[in-house]
């Protein structure tokens, strides 16, 4: 948990997650079964799965949010009604802390991020515990597996000539939105979150602009001035020549990329799941969703 920024400056012990599992086993006395990933957006993807060899525990394909949302609300265990504590916080220095209980997801959220920030601004997270038929009820499955296949169809690209950004569209259902160069990045870490907004310039026609607000993750895209593209839709910036992410710590002016959007999973188009991961929800009030085609899984 917490801003990306903070984790280019700030190198993880590499068994953060590990020992924050363990500490909630310890407080419910019990063992967990299987590991589950939270959201399978950037190194949040990878760190149960090095968690899990660490424990000899099986990863479950599937996530909280087929994608990456800032806030611990912000999926499907939340939505779907799961209570998130007791749950587990921890650090590089081996400082852990353990919520017994808290009135609700969005209470979760605030006492876990004043640790975070108290914490250095990024945290391993161990939350929230759950039977095999909550799992099933809730649980965005095959992200993990989609995650490989992209990440397999990219290499492959590669390897044989072919342009990435198409292997991706294909794998997502997705399509592009803007093809061009990064010209300016404005990026602030507040209340341990990574906030700003970037700005593009089409490739051929300097005059047609894309710019991009971001919590953390992209949360809305505007093409001269009009929104294309909208949370909890994915927004994807890759680089044109060889289909490397860009998440928005790695932003910086000159990078030449492709802007993808990519249809959300079913599960987060909801009445429900879209009061709380919408454009509204990130303070968009006057931004309708208007979904893309399809749907992500």
């Amino acid at each position: 948990m917490g801003a990306p920024t903070v984790g280019i400056e700030k190198i993880p012990r590499g068994d953060e997650l590990e020992k924050t599992v363990r500490v909630l086993e310890s407080h419910i006395g019990s063992s967990f079964e299987a590991i589950i990933i939270g959201e399978i957006g950037g190194a949040n993807a990878l760190k149960p799965l090095i968690c899990a060899l660490q424990m000899d525990l099986p990863v479950v394909d599937g996530d909280g949010m087929g994608r990456a949302f800032p806030e611990l609300q912000m999926d499907s265990f939340a939505i779907g009604g799961l209570d998130l504590s007791p749950l587990a916080l921890g650090d590089c220095h081996r400082n852990q802390v353990v919520l017994h209980s808290v009135s609700g997801p969005v209470q979760a959220e605030r006492y876990a991020r004043n640790l975070t920030i108290e914490m250095g601004g990024s945290t391993a997270l161990a939350m929230p515990m759950m039977t095999g038929h909550e799992l099933k009820r809730t649980l965005i499955r095959k992200t993990l597996s989609l995650a490989k296949a992209l990440g397999e169809a990219v290499l492959g690209a590669r390897e044989v000539g072919k342009d990435p950004v198409e292997r991706i569209i294909d794998l997502t259902q997705g399509r592009v939105l803007f093809r061009g160069k990064i010209t300016d990045v404005e990026r602030r870490t507040t209340r341990g979150f990574s906030r700003g907004t970037m700005k593009l310039a089409a490739f051929g026609d300097p005059e047609d602009h894309l710019e991009i607000h971001f919590q953390n993750e992209n949360l809305i895209a505007y093409r001269n001035g009009r929104a294309v593209c909208t949370v909890p839709d994915l927004i994807t910036l890759v680089e044109v020549e060889n289909g490397e992410p860009i998440g928005t710590e790695m932003l910086r002016y000159g990078l030449r990329v492709a802007v993808i959007g990519m249809p959300a999973p079913v599960e987060l188009k909801t009445p429900e799941a879209l009061a709380v991961v919408g454009p509204e929800a990130f303070g968009y009030k006057n931004v309708p969703f208007q979904p893309l085609p399809g749907n992500l899984l």
